[in-house]
């Protein structure tokens, strides 16, 4: 049996084209033939070198009704739940995201983030305390309290600092990203299905 190609799968808690993103990719990877590797990661450090201390959405407010406007529309033609404004945007997602890194190897990591996602973006929930994290996790069957407290271990703190630091040196700028195993980088949510084509070979435009 041919290996199966596999897409990197770059992600933020408190992107809302992550969401979408989160929701959509397992099957069409899975239609596709591609084994997806999940990155959460954070982006404020990704921001703030770029001079910004909140989402661009926030930055330019007509960008940002704009972008509320299409993940609306996006999530009704892709047959997910409404979407639901987080208040206040974005929400702190650290604890999130150390509790992802924490289970980068774990089978529960894509429920997980799904879980997280869906929470904040469908239910309007917030996501930023440890206790609303590990609540999460405990509806999945995992000690909550546990996870949370070892994912703020300072072991688990560095290994979401080299997450950071390996976006910045492979160009990720923004979440969702996509990487192929050749370096091809994919922004954004409605990128998604070029960068499984691309996984699996098919690349118009490929040579440069």
């Amino acid at each position: 049996m041919a290996r199966q190609p596999t897409l990197e799968f770059w992600y933020e808690f408190a992107s809302t084209y992550s969401h979408l993103a989160a929701q959509r990719i397992g099957a069409a990877a899975e239609a596709a033939g591609v084994a997806v590797r999940w990155r959460p990661f954070l982006l404020g450090p990704l921001f703030a070198a770029q001079g910004w201390t909140t989402s661009p959405f926030n930055v330019y407010p007509a960008k940002g009704r704009n972008m509320w406007r299409d993940l609306e529309r996006e999530a009704a033609r892709h047959g997910l739940p409404p979407i639901t404004r987080p208040d206040p945007f974005p929400q702190n997602s650290l604890s999130a995201v150390r509790v992802a890194v924490l289970g980068q190897d774990q089978d529960w990591l894509v429920p997980f983030s799904k879980a997280v996602f869906s929470a904040s973006f469908s239910e309007g929930r917030s996501i930023a305390e440890p206790a609303a994290v590990a609540g999460i996790l405990d509806t999945l069957g995992l000690d909550g309290t546990q996870t949370v407290r070892a994912a703020a271990s300072e072991a688990n703190k560095t290994r979401l600092r080299v997450n950071v630091e390996e976006a910045r040196s492979r160009g990720i700028y923004g979440a969702p990203t996509f990487l192929t195993e050749d370096g091809e980088l994919f922004w954004g949510n409605d990128r998604l299905e070029r960068a499984l084509d691309w996984a699996v070979g098919d690349r118009p435009g490929g040579l440069r």
